[in-house]
């Protein structure tokens, strides 16, 4: 087992950002906000001091863990930005960055932080990986894999000799506690192709986005959960519509199952009214 350590960089609870260190290479795990980026970079610079940050991998594309990175980088300009294929077609689209660029405005309205730089416009990766790459980072070799679920481009990377995963929200968002909350956007019976991969895995503990690790008793409880969450959501929902209950019924239900706690810190309730309302017409595509 590589000796390492994990610790978190974020400035907001809702921002996804993890750095792990073996104090010869260091790698941010998700970048969080562009409003957020450089209270991020200083954060890592207060664990880093004068070295450098080597790498960054992002799970997907969605603004709150991509975004950061072009103010992080912006700092650390040596960094190689590691991502999947799709995110990296993602990132090359103006529309894609116009919608991230609204997004990431709108919240930070919200948090009284409307004056920011704004570096959107230069969102790059400098290392495109598919399923099954390999990442050799110093003395740490990852594994990457293709989660699909959540957003076409989730990915997570898998470090055999820690038996540590690098988790994508398409398993589902952990409270740290007894709750899992599914997040399947683009296809359900992919997130649960997404879970058997993971399942498949020899894991002694997860770094979830926006939480960060579980020790081992929360690692098996979360992975025991996962499938369970997303199955059980699927037919609370499929159960609704056979009612007659509409999408906005529904989602006020789904707020009551899920919106509190931990959830209710990270999870901007624009975001999980919006979410709700595409996993329930997903679930009406797929499953009705």
């Amino acid at each position: 087992m590589i000796p390492l350590t994990i610790m978190d960089v974020r400035f907001l609870p809702g921002d996804s950002a993890f750095l792990l260190d073996d104090e010869e290479t260091s790698i941010l795990y998700d970048t969080g906000f562009a409003f957020t980026g450089y209270a991020v970079a200083d954060k890592i610079k207060a664990v880093l001091g004068e070295r450098k940050l080597d790498y960054i991998f992002l799970t997907h594309s969605h603004y709150d863990h991509a975004l950061g990175s072009v103010y992080i980088a912006k700092r650390y300009p040596e960094v190689k930005i590691v991502a999947g294929e799709y995110a990296t077609r993602i990132f090359a689209k103006d529309s894609a960055k116009s919608v991230m660029r609204d997004l990431d405005r709108k919240f930070a309205a919200k948090c009284g932080m409307e004056d920011y730089e704004d570096l959107i416009d230069e969102l790059r990766v400098d290392i495109p990986v598919a399923d099954g790459d390999v990442i050799r980072a110093g003395k740490m070799t990852f594994r990457v894999i293709n989660l699909p679920g959540h957003t076409r481009c989730s990915v997570g990377f898998y470090l055999e000799e820690n038996k540590l995963l690098l988790n994508s929200e398409t398993i589902g968002v952990y409270d740290g506690n007894s709750m899992v909350v599914p997040s399947y956007l683009i296809g359900y019976e992919t997130t649960l192709e997404s879970i058997s991969k993971v399942e498949a895995l020899e894991i002694e503990n997860v770094l979830m986005p926006h939480f960060g690790l579980l020790d081992k008793e929360q690692t098996a409880r979360y992975l025991k959960l996962a499938r369970k969450a997303a199955v059980d959501t699927a037919d609370f929902i499929k159960a609704e519509l056979r009612k007659g209950s509409g999408n906005r019924e529904i989602i006020e239900k789904m707020k009551e199952r899920f919106y509190y706690g931990y959830i209710k810190t990270i999870y901007p309730i624009d975001a999980m009214e919006l979410n709700s309302d595409i996993m329930i017409n997903l679930i009406k595509k797929e499953c009705m």
